[in-house]
């Protein structure tokens, strides 16, 4: 039987650095398993692909969500990649870190090491910031390119002197000291393409000769003796593939995500008794805290009427679109490379007396009602708005002993009032920044929610039956010591009670942080990949506001 030092369950965000970084010890063998294909698609690489690939069901999960207390009925979407790459691969390629206080919460929550002094070295570590940045915060030499959006649109720097008017600074670099203001967005993307983990990381380390990189291989299960991880079992091909077995001389490491990362742990035996027994899965060890504490961003979006200008609408059809198609080609500029958002800002509700806790995003484009991804016919722009730190959370469970058989996934959005109350906040926030000095000459009217929806229960009505997900699904696996009884792993991301088993993705982040959740999961795979190693850890970073 095949034996690697490491298998990675996963060639996702996580599962591509710890590719990359275990496999610079040239005696390592390492494995990854990934259920879907190579990263070959044009639409993976071209920015603007991420339209198509949202619903591309040849590298993408194509999750469903049960219906919740406050999704006025609606089981909503839930995308992730399934790829080399993961979500990396198919995401809005926004790279946005979070907050301090993010980061310090999850060490007084037990986890030691894991304070922003702590996790600002590997963020520093790990991109090669192209632009505007403290070297302080910023990092210049690393593996992951990080630029800011250049498109300049009347409607941006509108909406941003509209920010301004409000009280809301701008702000050179969210990523850097402060988040708070209002800014063009930073992403990952270079000389007009994407990039994600597996161009950053995975690729180079597949040229070495200890690392083996498998795709459509899907995993069923992970093999114990006792408490002791030694092996994975996955199918070769899917559903209807060879079932295959490989060892492992030394740790099993799950990076298969918020979703998959629980549903993989359940189906071995690892978690909560009841669920297991209830679907004829041998307890292989107790852990109730497995699949337990999901949460994710739930984003209204406000959406205005243009006039006096073209918006996005407009330019990704007929003749403009073929010019769109030319200028990309020819400069990898233009339509083509943009993110699905523009401008982003974040701010304060006035619900809480914490640092910002809104994020906001501004696009000139708007969507169809009901059919993501798709663009209206007539111009508009939109205003998304979330909750940064939900309290509500929800849960991932197997549906049944089959590993092919996509999760129940309940994320409960809104179900704690705070996060009412900060939404609807949200909203309003929107409204008048859709309605400031600087938009008036483009603002023709507002569409949704409308200038009939008014009260807070009109306001909260209206964000139950348009709001979705931002895509940022996190928590299922959580950090924290062992006497925690949500908790599944250790600030070590070693799986408690058992042996030679590691889980690293976001899902063991213990809270929700304020962020697009891509560049913290990459910072918890490098800052893994010391751990693991026995390497000495980045040293803490001098901080003047911590001495």
């Amino acid at each position: 039987m095949e034996t690697f030092d490491y298998v990675i369950i996963g060639a996702g965000s996580a599962g591509s650095v710890l590719t990359n970084r275990l496999s610079e010890d040239a005696g390592t063998k390492v494995c990854v398993l990934e259920a879907g294909p190579s990263d070959w698609h044009p639409y993976i690489h071209l920015p603007a692909g991420f339209i198509k690939t949202f619903h591309m069901k040849s590298v993408n999960w194509g999750y469903q969500q049960e219906v919740g207390p406050y999704t006025g009925g609606r089981s909503i979407y839930a995308p992730r990649g399934k790829t080399l790459g993961g979500s990396s691969s198919i995401n809005g390629h926004i790279y946005n870190r979070g907050q301090r206080q993010d980061f310090d919460t999850w060490a007084q929550l037990g986890n030691h090491g894991w304070g922003y002094p702590d996790v600002l070295p590997y963020f520093r570590r790990m991109e090669r910031r192209v632009g505007e940045g403290d070297d302080t915060y910023r990092g210049r030499d690393g593996n992951l390119t990080v630029t800011t959006m250049d498109w300049q649109d009347p409607l941006c720097e509108a909406f941003m002197n509209g920010a301004v008017s409000l009280g809301i600074p701008r702000n050179p670099d969210y990523n850097g000291q402060i988040q708070e203001g209002v800014s063009y967005c930073q992403r990952t993307i270079q000389n007009g393409l994407r990039v994600s983990a597996a161009t950053a990381y995975l690729h180079p380390a597949r040229k070495r000769p200890n690392v083996d990189v498998r795709t459509h291989a899907h995993v069923t299960g992970i093999i114990f003796e006792g408490k002791r991880a030694v092996g994975v079992r996955y199918n070769r091909g899917g559903k209807y593939g060879d079932p295959l077995e490989i060892r492992v001389n030394k740790e099993v490491i799950l990076s298969g995500g918020a979703y998959n990362s629980p549903q993989v742990l359940q189906l071995s035996g690892v978690g909560a008794p009841d669920l297991l027994q209830s679907h004829g899965i041998e307890v292989r060890h107790a852990l109730p805290g497995v699949g337990e504490g999901l949460q994710d961003h739930y984003a209204p979006r406000s959406v205005a009427r243009v006039k006096n200008i073209r918006t996005i609408n407009e330019m990704r059809r007929g003749l403009s679109l073929w010019v769109e198609a030319l200028k990309w080609a020819t400069t990898r500029r233009g339509l083509l490379s943009l993110s699905p958002t523009m401008v982003y800002c974040f701010w304060h509700s006035g619900e809480t007396t914490e640092s910002s806790d809104l994020q906001l995003t501004f696009t000139p484009a708007s969507y169809k009602e009901g059919v993501q991804g798709q663009l209206e016919d007539e111009p508009g722009m939109t205003v998304a708005s979330w909750q940064q730190r939900p309290e509500s959370r929800g849960y991932v469970r197997i549906r049944s002993a089959d590993p092919f058989q996509a999760p129940i996934i309940q994320t409960n959005y809104l179900a704690e009032e705070l996060d009412r109350r900060v939404v609807v906040a949200g909203m309003k926030l929107a409204r008048r920044l859709l309605a400031s000095e600087p938009l008036k000459p483009y603002f023709a009217y507002e569409d949704f929610p409308g200038p009939k929806v008014q009260s807070d229960a009109e306001i909260l009505a209206a964000v139950t039956e348009r709001g979705t997900t931002t895509f940022h699904p996190g928590c299922t696996c959580r950090m924290g010591p062992a006497e925690a009884p949500w908790a599944v792993v250790d600030d070590q991301l070693r799986v408690h009670g058992m042996e030679g088993l590691r889980v690293i993705d976001a899902s063991i982040m213990p809270r929700m942080i304020s962020a697009n959740l891509n560049a913290s999961t990459l910072m918890i795979a490098d800052k893994a990949s010391d751990m693991i190693r026995g390497k000495t850890p980045e040293t803490a970073a001098q901080l003047a506001e911590y001495a």
